[in-house]
């Protein structure tokens, strides 16, 4: 992709914003970075909602909706700002509901325990497990993917198959890139053991992100006056375009480092160029903020 054929680079979300009547906005890069929340970013949506827009949060957390909105409250992103939230943690108790009957263990930290406890399967120790649900690294400051080859080499061989909860394989917090779910399912994955994606880029989230704003609007929605908005190519730029709408890239976020700009900073047309070209295709615009 040449410098003439990029995106333009819209500073401001009023451009845009007229153009749309649904947002999927995506909160991690966007509302918040993991330490402080985004004020801008939280006031354009509420100008959007403000004007007859829906606002829907679409995100990769592995956690129940409510726990989503009470760490939301914790960065001052104001429940004004959004409608309703959709995330990978609600696809996969919705996954899980479909067979309550199944033994699971949980692997990932402590902090998403309030997911596996809202599920009605069996809890149990891996040598008992009939499905792994993994929702992240056990020490993420301290383990990369690597450090499960052996244990997931062993699962495959057993044919335990695994829900990933949060296919985001880093996110950013504060600056720094801490591995995830998605980086541990995806090595599940090629090592031959069969994996069930719950969170973007894939469609089922999607599919009840649209179909949540549907209800609220009270009627369909017409895909093309959708906008997702998000910070990472490889989720949400690639799960907008596979289901059909188009996407707000923030390149102010967790592909910065690789832009060579800060959260507000002038995006260099050459270094966008390089990103977008190895990516799964064009957004419709680039910000490095969201702001109206």
């Amino acid at each position: 992709m040449n410098d003439a054929k990029l995106p333009p680079i819209e500073p401001a979300f009023s451009q845009l914003a007229p153009r749309y009547d649904v947002v999927l906005c995506d909160i991690w890069g966007v509302l918040h970075n993991g330490h402080v929340g985004f004020p801008a970013a939280s006031e354009a949506l509420q100008r959007l909602r403000a004007a007859g827009g829906t606002v829907v949060l679409v995100s990769n957390a592995p956690r129940p909706k409510e726990e989503v909105a009470g760490i939301l409250d914790g960065f001052d992103v104001p429940r004004s700002a959004y409608d309703a939230i959709v995330s990978s943690g609600e696809v996969t108790l919705a996954l899980l509901r479909e067979t309550p009957e199944v033994a699971i263990h949980h692997l990932g930290p402590q902090r998403d325990a309030g997911l596996i406890a809202r599920t009605a399967n069996p809890k149990v120790g891996l040598d008992d497990a009939r499905l792994v649900v993994c929702t992240g690294l056990l020490n993420e400051n301290e383990e990369t993917p690597e450090d499960y080859r052996a244990l997931f080499t062993r699962l495959r061989e057993r044919g335990l198959p695994m829900i990933c909860a949060n296919p985001d394989i880093v996110v950013e917090r504060g600056g720094d890139l801490l591995w995830c779910a998605g980086a541990l399912c995806e090595l599940y994955a090629e090592l031959g053991g069969e994996v069930a994606w719950c969170g973007k880029p894939h469609p089922p989230i999607y599919d009840l992100a649209l179909e949540t704003a549907a209800r609220l609007r009270g009627r369909p929605v017409e895909r093309a006056r959708v906008l997702a908005i998000g910070d990472a190519l490889r989720t949400d730029l690639a799960g907008a375009l596979g289901a059909g709408v188009a996407c707000l890239f923030v390149a102010g976020g967790i592909h910065a480092g690789e832009l060579g700009i800060e959260r507000g900073g002038a995006i260099e047309p050459g270094a966008l160029a390089r990103l977008l070209a190895d990516g799964p295709g064009a957004p419709v615009a680039v910000t490095t903020c969201l702001a109206w």
